[in-house]
Formats: structure tokens, C-alpha cells, sequence
């Protein structure tokens, strides 16, 4: 069976993250049978690595504040977690689609695919985002 998606009720959680007087900054986008509906969200970071265990697959869009000394800034990432006792075919089909989840998820600075917790940490996906980002002012400061 083909994987649809719920790009309506998709699109809302995705604009409630990337509203910056939200405080919704993660939203995971989960498998309902054969079609991909929101799933949790939340205001703090920790609590979307606690979606992410070894047995499920889900997409995340995540409003994250980067920047230096000159200026703060959001940046989005889209992260795509697969967890380690997710089938072989599942994971295949993960690939396939997430081009459904970009229909509705367009504007990110980068992209992530995620099977080990430690590439969640919050430190790393943000140093991911800074190299992405461009000017970089933090060697100027004092």
C-alpha cells in the first residue's frame, strides 16, 4: 500500500514550529498505518530525543536559535530518525517518504538522517546548522 500523507493537519504543526512567538520548537511526524500524521511536540529539545527509541521511524521539523555575538537567529532542521530495530524494508521505504514529508516541510537549513542517539545531541545538530549557516562573527568577540 502506498504512503500518503495528512498535509493539512502536517502543515499546521509545521507552521506552529516555525512561528517564532510559539513555543513549540519540535514536531514529529509519525506513521498512522500508511499515512504520516503530526505526532508529539514540545518546547523543549530533550523531549523530542525521548521520541526517538530503536524501534520507530518519524520525521522531525526543529526550530533551533542559533548565531554569534552579532545576531541570534532560527534556524530549522529536518531530522529523519530511524531506529535500529526498524526493518530493513521500513527503513527503504523511509527514503521514499520523506519526499511526501517535503512537500509540506520546505524551508530547512539542513538535513539530517539519524539512526545514532548521539548524532541527537543538541550541541552537534546546532554546530551542523552553524557550518550551514555562513558568517560566523564568534572568533570576534571580546
Amino acid at each position: 500500500m502506498a504512503t500518503k500523507i495528512d498535509k493539512e493537519a502536517c502543515r499546521t504543526a509545521y507552521n506552529l514550529v516555525r512561528d517564532d512567538s510559539s513555543a513549540v520548537i519540535w514536531v514529529t511526524f509519525k506513521y498512522d498505518g500508511s499515512t504520516i500524521v503530526p505526532g508529539e511536540q514540545g518546547a523543549e529539545y530533550q523531549d523530542f530525543i525521548q521520541q526517538c527509541t530503536d524501534d520507530v521511524r518519524l520525521f522531525a521539523f526543529v526550530r533551533f536559535t542559533t548565531g554569534d555575538a552579532m545576531s541570534k537567529r532560527s534556524k530549522f532542521a529536518l531530522i529523519t530518525w530511524i531506529g535500529e530495530h526498524v526493518s530493513g524494508l521500513q527503513r527503504a521505504k523511509t527514503g521514499t517518504d520523506k519526499t511526501l514529508v517535503k512537500e509540506v516541510v520546505q524551508n530547512f537549513a539542513k538535513e539530517f538522517v539519524i539512526s545514532d542517539r548521539k548524532e541527537l545531541e543538541e550541541d552537534f545538530i546546532k554546530n551542523e546548522l552553524k557550518k550551514a549557516g555562513g558568517a560566523n562573527y564568534d572568533a570576534q568577540t571580546e
